[in-house]
């Protein structure tokens, strides 16, 4: 595992006071690149905090919209920008905290090269079967599981996403053996759990809703350490009786590494204000969206645990992206 000293000096270098003077910051508008086509809900959340953000700023913030490689190619051109401020990354785990454990060959390294300014907000995943499936809770599931092992597919987004992760971590939790099926999207993978073709799978709360509501598929828990509004009476992972399964899907701000502290002070205020104004807080819970508002000390505990837990998965589970 690795060691708490190593991980300081990735996610707590950006703790350190560093020298540089930016006393007029911003005087320019900032980009903000999100590694995701327009019109997700990562997108949307960035559109939402950068509006306000923005606002405190003084300079428009301009949203830059690079897709590809998991979100990796814009990750990539982040942590290589100039670290002025300038230049800002919508991040998750899929770009931060996943990729140093199951992806071969990487052009950067980014818990090295990227630093939390400020943690937006937390997106519940919901295990769910179809609604046709003898399994009413987790323990159904893991128990059926357990005696047909090798028996019972799940679906995922595909390899090495969060989707296939999640369940990962679930396997490791209650032992147990199910074979995963990977599509191109949510939407392929939710048609063939519907039509049995696989028994489970985790996908977000604002994707399940409307299924769960229509009686397609039945919620067995959420990953998060609350309930989600959009879910109130399925119960978290814990309650279920798995803490130990229990996945926060953060996504935040983080900017290139050697940033003046002062300057992530500045963006920090103006982004944890921003996600934790009325109006954002209200929309959030719409797209099935936890708002959180952690400044960049918490953030950066979030991100060393992450990066804990997914070394951790990664190594017993054995997934690797080429």
């Amino acid at each position: 595992m690795i060691g708490r000293r190593r991980l300081t000096a990735f996610f707590g270098a950006s703790l350190l006071p560093t020298v540089g003077r930016a006393d007029d910051f911003p005087i320019k508008p900032i980009t903000l690149v999100v590694p995701f086509t327009p019109g997700g809900s990562i997108d949307m959340l960035a559109r939402l905090v950068a509006q306000q953000a923005s606002a405190t700023l003084g300079q428009p913030i301009v949203i830059d919209n690079r897709s590809g490689a998991g979100g990796l190619i814009a990750a990539a051109a982040v942590a290589k920008a100039e670290p002025d401020g300038y230049t800002l990354l919508m991040a998750s785990a899929a770009q931060v905290t996943i990729p140093p454990w199951i992806n071969r060959s990487l052009s950067f390294d980014p818990p090295r090269d990227l630093i939390p300014v400020a943690h937006l907000a937390d997106t519940p995943m919901v295990l769910i079967v179809s609604s046709s499936s003898k399994a009413q809770t987790v323990n159904d599931f893991v128990a059926m599981a357990r005696a047909n092992r090798g028996g019972l597919n799940y679906g995922s987004t595909g390899v090495g996403t969060i989707s296939q992760l999640v369940m990962e971590c679930l396997k490791l939790a209650a032992d147990i053996d199910v074979v995963h099926v990977p599509y191109r999207g949510a939407a392929p993978a939710l048609a063939d759990l519907h039509a049995g073709q696989v028994q489970a799978m985790f996908t977000s709360t604002a994707s399940a809703a409307p299924m769960v509501s229509s009686g397609k598929f039945r919620p067995l828990a959420v990953t998060t350490r609350t309930r989600s509004p959009l879910l109130p009476d399925v119960p978290t992972m814990a309650e279920a009786g798995w803490p130990t399964a229990e996945v926060v899907v953060w996504a935040g701000i983080m900017a290139p590494a050697g940033t003046p502290r002062v300057i992530i002070r500045q963006l920090e205020r103006a982004f944890v204000e921003a996600s934790l104004s009325p109006e954002t807080r209200e929309r959030l819970v719409v797209f099935g969206t936890d708002p959180v508002g952690g400044g960049t000390r918490a953030f950066a505990e979030v991100l060393e645990k992450d990066l804990a837990l997914w070394q951790r998965v990664a190594q017993a589970s054995g997934v690797k992206v080429e």
